[in-house]
């Protein structure tokens, strides 16, 4: 036999079994065709040592789309995806790589775990649905089919697609954009936009490398978010919900909120800013912590000034106090309007329960700040350990936070003007200023200021604010004395009075 004989019959061949399976798929009764088609499958695993697992764009009742085939869209894209030679390229939302490359349609690529080789085809089905138009409509279903020999079911099942899946997902959340939330008015949350959190992106620049603060204590708060971060399984094994307190308090202008911004940074965290004023009851709080994602700062600024939590929980526990006696006398009808038209009904309880109890959990790994310029007027109970786990002062602006700034804003150290240096160092060591103040001085505010004519406006700042605090400290040691003359002579002539001695 000829090689022209050979290929002529192979074509004949092939040409026989493809309209035999044209006149299978247009004659055959649909019902015959699955049952046909069922022992083929049969017969062709009996035959193949390899298995076939597959995973649907959508699943479940209303067909949403797979949270499975995501990861593993994500997973592919950022691994196996490379050695492809077909890619398709999606538009992807919130992403810092909008445009993501992934394998097109019927297109396979290999993978490998553990020694053992793997290959990931993405099929696609068409199916024409009924339709009374011309132009009938076709539904298209994709799906991934993963093959394996049958000797590594288990590996394959219990830790390869396991770490798939955790991988995919991890992948995402570092790929996304950061947000910032901010709760909406509980007057919105019905009607055709419920939304209870509208969020923008967050793109604040702040980093721990730009943070003006002591160095120790910074390197402390950076290994301690680290301990966090990765201690999944020490809270789990403590039974411990995923959770930890930051309580950053200081004078105004020290770096709280660019604090919150440089851990949402290191972390990748998105921020939740919560405004307590907005929120009518402990229900709307609890309603408004379970919309929080995993992964997320919950931040409460000025904690002292966002409700009047201490006040309420001292009248309570006085019971009958002049207050209470007074609203005693009021129209019961009238104070039932007061209560109702309050614009907050938040209470220190529910608050408590919401960081601390039960709901604190709902959304796993989680940090949770409070701010405040007045550490003292807060409640004990708000931010004992369990609570508020780490308590960070944020001070006044010291040298070694001036020269973070001093790089940050003039790209100098204390090479450049050593001269200079001490100086800012010595009244930095004298008067009180924070770093806000310090780094509006040094700023460069024309093309001509450089880096000795803004050291030298920060110096002129600080001796102008070392003079003014003299002036007070004088100005309150001449009170104070004026205060204790008049004290002793109104107890001089009240001891002359006692012993009679009136002239």
């Amino acid at each position: 036999m000829g090689f022209e004989e050979m290929w002529s019959k192979i074509g004949s061949i092939m040409a026989t079994i493809m309209f035999m399976y044209a006149m299978f798929e247009k004659f055959f009764p649909p019902h015959l065709r699955m049952h046909v088609q069922k022992y083929t499958h049969k017969l062709a695993s009996f035959l193949s040592p390899y298995i076939q697992i597959t995973f649907p764009e959508f699943a479940g009742e209303r067909l949403k789309r797979s949270e499975a085939f995501t990861a593993i869209q994500t997973y592919l894209s950022a691994t196996s995806s490379l050695s492809a030679k077909r890619l398709k390229a999606e538009v992807v939302k919130d992403s810092q790589t909008p445009v993501v490359l992934s394998m097109d349609d019927s297109e396979e690529v290999s993978d490998e775990f553990k020694g053992v080789k793997v290959w990931w085809l993405l099929n696609k089905t068409t199916l024409k649905t009924q339709s009374f138009s011309f132009y009938p409509a076709s539904d298209e279903k994709r799906y991934y089919t993963l093959s394996f020999h049958n000797r590594y079911r288990d590996l394959i099942a219990h830790s390869y697609i396991p770490h798939v899946l955790e991988e995919g997902k991890a992948i995402k959340i570092k790929n996304r954009q950061l947000k910032l939330y901010t709760n909406n008015c509980s007057t919105g949350w019905y009607g055709w936009n419920r939304a209870k959190w509208s969020n923008v992106t967050f793109e604040h620049p702040a980093r721990f490398e730009t943070l003006a603060m002591e160095p120790n204590k910074k390197e402390e708060i950076i290994n301690d978010l680290i301990k966090f971060k990765k201690g999944k399984e020490y809270y789990a094994k403590i039974g411990k919900a995923w959770k930890r307190g930051y309580l950053l308090y200081g004078p105004p202008g020290t770096g709280k909120s660019t604090m919150i911004a440089a851990m949402a940074n290191f972390l990748y965290y998105d921020v939740y800013d919560l405004e307590l004023t907005s929120v009518k009851d402990n229900t709307q709080l609890r309603t408004l912590l379970i919309e929080t994602s995993s992964k997320s700062i919950l931040v409460i600024e000025d904690i002292d000034c966002s409700l009047d939590l201490t006040g309420k929980r001292r009248n309570k526990r006085n019971g009958k106090g002049n207050q209470d006696n007074d609203e005693s006398n009021k129209d019961p009808v009238k104070n039932a309007e007061e209560e109702e038209n309050k614009d907050s009904k938040v209470t220190l309880s529910g608050l408590l329960n919401c960081i601390d109890g039960i709901w604190s959990a709902c959304a796993g790994e989680r940090i949770i700040v409070f701010t405040t310029n007045f550490v003292d007027k807060l409640d004990p109970a708000l931010i004992r350990s369990g609570r508020m786990d780490k308590h960070i002062e944020l001070s006044y602006c010291c040298f070694e936070a001036f020269k973070v700034l001093a790089t940050n804003y003039l790209d100098i150290d204390d090479h450049h003007h050593h001269h200079l240096f001490s100086i800012v160092e010595r009244l930095l060591g004298e008067v009180n200023v924070t770093p806000a103040d310090v780094a509006e001085k040094i700023m460069p505010k024309s093309n001509s200021d450089d880096s000795e004519i803004c050291l030298k406006n920060l110096i002129e700042f600080l001796e102008s604010a070392k003079k003014k605090e003299e002036e007070e400290d004088e100005e309150e040691s001449r009170l104070k004395e004026e205060k204790e003359r008049e004290n002793g002579e109104l107890k001089n002539n009240n001891g002359v009075k006692e012993n009679g001695f009136i002239h």
